[in-house]
């Protein structure tokens, strides 16, 4: 029997699992090793945050019934084998590296600011917005997709709150004419927009930047991402960000035995250089990361990965939004979608993230870009 160890269980590492249970191999076992018994749906963490939503489902809910869970952290993953935080073992024929991403500030200071990139962080947030006095400042810094909705969330939640978005641009990679529509939904929200500032560092009372100091009663960091360390401390082949090397197929280019999917790891360019660390990305790669194992397991040559992008869902509150589409290299096209409407497409979507995974067999995904269709330089 051939035991498969699924190293995380987020959006990708979910699908993964359960894909490879659906298939209904009686030769394959599937354990998923997770810190917590808890699903986190990491899109909804700014709502969390806020106190508008739930951010945590049942695992079990979202489980196949033939996957095993294991509670605890792996500390290294060896050759064969997966060593625990609970000083026990799993040993494993294929492993799935799907550890996803973390928050990575690399700021000084950073620890005098809450982060939405985890649980930990929004629960953190969550108690403390409601305990800020009338008029106190909140500023978030990152113009990225969490930023600009972390910042529009808490302002419709807590109008009684100045609500400040620091960052050098807001949705800086999309059109001139997408990223006007934003700054006015924003601004619409009560949303204080400060562009053009570099933060160099946080403190107790405020944030460091360029162009001076700004006073801050709490600030959020809501910029880039990172990944956990557990492949480089493993001595697997790692990314300059840290993130496990994969083939096209993606198979661990030192190791045939594991398969990395989701943000943690990063495929060659030809195949993966438009995806961004996504929940977009994150299932169809768990998804295409199983049968990579399963043509492993029946001695088959991999498919290479043939992924596409379809839109960017931004949700400004509980009653606008917006949704850029792009084409399938992630790059913007000219339709847009804005409003109440786009609101309730966007919920659609985190629904459906969970539906997909309830249903792997029956999952599927856009493919990738051709060879004729361009990157731009901004996307990568």
């Amino acid at each position: 029997m051939a035991q498969v160890v699924v190293v995380g269980a987020g959006y990708a590492g979910v699908m993964a699992a359960n894909r490879l249970a659906a298939v209904g191999q009686s030769d394959v076992r599937v354990t998923v090793v997770d810190p917590r018994a808890e699903f986190v749906e990491r899109i909804r963490l700014h709502e969390h945050a806020a106190g508008v939503a739930n951010a945590v489902q049942e695992r079990r809910g979202l489980l196949h019934r033939d996957v095993r869970l294991r509670v605890a952290t792996v500390e290294k993953i060896a050759e064969r084998s997966v060593r625990l935080d609970d000083g026990g073992a799993l040993e494993f024929d294929y492993l799935v590296y799907a550890v996803g991403s973390t928050a990575a500030s690399g700021l000084s200071g950073a620890e005098y600011a809450h982060s939405v990139a985890d649980l930990a962080g929004a629960d953190a947030l969550r108690g403390r917005l409601p305990r800020l006095p009338a008029g106190a400042r909140v500023v978030v810094i990152g113009g990225g997709l969490t930023g600009i909705e972390t910042s529009a969330e808490i302002a419709y939640r807590y109008p009684s709150l100045t609500v400040e978005l620091v960052s050098q641009s807001v949705a800086g990679w999309l059109p001139e004419s997408s990223r006007a529509r934003i700054e006015g939904k924003l601004a619409k929200a009560g949303v204080r927009l400060r562009t053009g500032l570099r933060v160099t560092g946080v403190r107790p009372d405020g944030v460091a930047t360029d162009a001076g100091f700004l006073p801050s009663d709490c600030t959020i960091w809501a910029g880039s991402f990172g990944v956990p360390d557990l492949a480089l401390r493993s001595d697997l082949p790692v990314s300059a960000d840290g993130r496990l090397r994969t083939d096209d197929t993606l198979v661990c280019v030192d190791h045939g035995r594991i398969v990395g999917v989701g943000d943690a790891a990063t495929p060659p360019g030809h195949v993966g250089e438009h995806l961004r660390m996504s929940c977009q990305a994150a299932i169809p790669m768990g998804a295409h990361g199983a049968d990579t194992v399963l043509a492993l397991i029946r001695g088959e040559q991999p498919e290479p990965l043939s992924l596409g992008m379809a839109g960017q869902a931004i949700r400004l509150g509980r009653r606008d939004g917006f949704i850029q589409a792009t084409h399938r290299d992630d790059s913007a096209r000219g339709f847009v979608l804005s409003g109440r409407v786009a609101a309730l497409v966007k919920e659609r979507v985190c629904r459906f993230t969970l539906t997909s995974m309830r249903f792997p067999r029956a999952y599927r995904w856009l493919p990738g870009p051709t060879a004729s269709e361009s990157i731009p330089a901004g996307i990568r």
